[in-house]
């Protein structure tokens, strides 16, 4: 793995193509010039308010030029970044900045006072840029080592409190330049952002854009509401890569089939990913769509980094589409290991279900203040003793040709819509209601393969 870190991997793209445009919004767009000055001077400012490597600084930021100039500041800082999406309720934002102990809050003037009772420095991207501006453009000394943190994600925890999954760099860049490579994305591509940064798909979607040289293509909030609208705006914009939630997929198959819409002719790959992809979708797919453009299907916690396999559906036969599960494939790497276990933490043979466990360069630092959920999920393999290994809670068996399926959870962790929601943490909300005594809360499908939550 190269001894770089995502902020100077930008950097060198940034001495290649300087007037190349880095991102681009309904807003405007920046070269990659434009982005890392104004990421510089942020950078720098961020650093006379104390920001050194294993500074955690909270970014609440809406989807914008100014999100993406915050993310790389941040890093360039050598801090690490915790995302807080200003749609969250207030509560759980204010926990989550609260439980982190985040020093600085990067945030524009509209959100400044979301967080409640926030004692700490507020820097407002909007109010306060010509103040920012002053400072230098030039790149900042790197800091940071390969072991210190790049950012910490929080995901819904059992106990009713979110849990902060921290990463660090080497997992970053190692899973970057293992996506670049997989995905084949050139200076040439276009990738749109989806994902909420409070989701790590962001991550993908954001760095595997800048660290290549691409353009990213900040998406609106109308194209969501609107398949056909997502569709024609992903063809002004000249899309090759959409990074979609299999379940926004799952509605895109459904209304592509339908309405018979066309897909951008700018479009060569979809990745999907973030929960079970329905087999007979695929399939639709395929019959409505061909193999092009390219179709794949991730899998990984945010605990493993992103993602730690991948299937090429377009590549798979008649016989392995017609299987009751669609694969999760193999491994993004070599140094990313997904075992399949027992009880005894045993590798089970080839077409025998166990535990997905997650080894190598992927596996999160741990959860931020939580050493007892860390030492219970994060653990040292019995067959390496130089390996940890995260234990996902997902079920899977490999298969004779050598592909992962994934056959559901052991626990009660659902995913809804892409989300990851423990049960219990919905539980424990209810049961402060003075009425409530007892409750249970459950994922129901309808015969459509539509889940929502229902509590009893």
């Amino acid at each position: 793995m190269s001894q770089q870190y995502i902020h100077q991997l930008f950097e060198l793209q940034v001495e290649r193509t300087p007037e190349a445009v880095a991102v681009l919004s309904e807003q405007g767009q920046l070269t990659y010039e434009q982005l890392n000055t104004k990421a510089n001077q942020l950078a720098h400012y961020l650093r006379t308010l104390g920001v050194r490597s294993e500074t955690l600084v909270g970014l609440c930021v809406n989807r914008s030029l100014e999100m993406i100039i915050g993310l790389l500041a941040i890093l360039k800082a050598g801090g690490a970044y915790v995302p807080l999406d200003p749609a969250y309720p207030r509560e759980r934002l204010t926990y989550m900045v609260q439980d982190a102990q985040v020093s600085v809050l990067v945030t524009q003037a509209q959100w400044s006072n979301l967080i409640s009772d926030y004692a700490g420095q507020v820097v407002c991207l909007d109010s306060q840029w010509p103040k920012i501006a002053s400072y230098s453009q030039e790149n900042l000394v790197n800091t940071v080592r390969p072991e210190n943190l790049a950012y910490v994600i929080y995901t819904s925890g059992s106990t009713g409190k979110p849990k902060g999954v921290m990463i660090e760099h080497q997992s970053l860049v190692n899973f970057i330049e293992l996506a670049i490579a997989q995905y084949q994305i050139t200076k040439s591509d276009r990738l749109l952002q989806f994902a909420s940064i409070s989701f790590d798909v962001a991550v993908e979607e954001i760095y595997v854009t800048l660290c290549a040289g691409a353009t990213l293509v900040l998406r609106t909030e109308e194209m969501i509401s609107s398949i056909p609208s997502f569709v024609q705006k992903s063809q002004d914009w000249q899309i090759t890569v959409w990074d979609l939630p299999t379940a926004y997929w799952h509605l895109f198959v459904n209304e592509l089939v339908k309405s018979k819409i066309a897909l951008p002719a700018s479009l060569r790959l979809v990745i999907i990913g973030g929960e079970r992809v329905q087999p007979e979708l695929v399939r639709m797919w395929f019959k409505n769509v061909g193999n092009f453009p390219e179709l794949i299907n991730g899998y990984g916690p945010t605990e493993g980094t992103v993602e730690v396999s991948l299937c090429r559906l377009s590549q798979l036969t008649e016989s392995q589409r017609n299987r009751t599960e669609i694969p999760i494939g193999r491994s993004l790497g070599e140094n990313i290991s997904v075992y399949v276990l027992d009880e005894t933490l045993r590798i089970v043979p080839p077409e025998t279900p166990g535990e997905i466990y997650i080894g190598g360069t992927a596996v999160a630092r741990g959860y931020l203040n939580r050493p007892e959920l860390t030492a219970e999920k994060f653990i040292q393999a019995p067959f390496n003793v130089s390996e940890r290994l995260y234990k996902t809670g997902d079920l899977g068996k490999y298969l004779a040709d050598g592909n992962l399926e994934y056959l559901g959870r052991v626990d009660h962790q659902v995913k809804i819509n892409g989300f990851r929601v423990e049960l219990g943490e919905i539980e424990t909300v209810l049961l402060q209601h003075p009425q409530v005594t007892q409750t249970v809360v459950i994922d129901r499908e309808d015969p459509l393969g539509n889940k929502r939550l229902v509590a009893y």
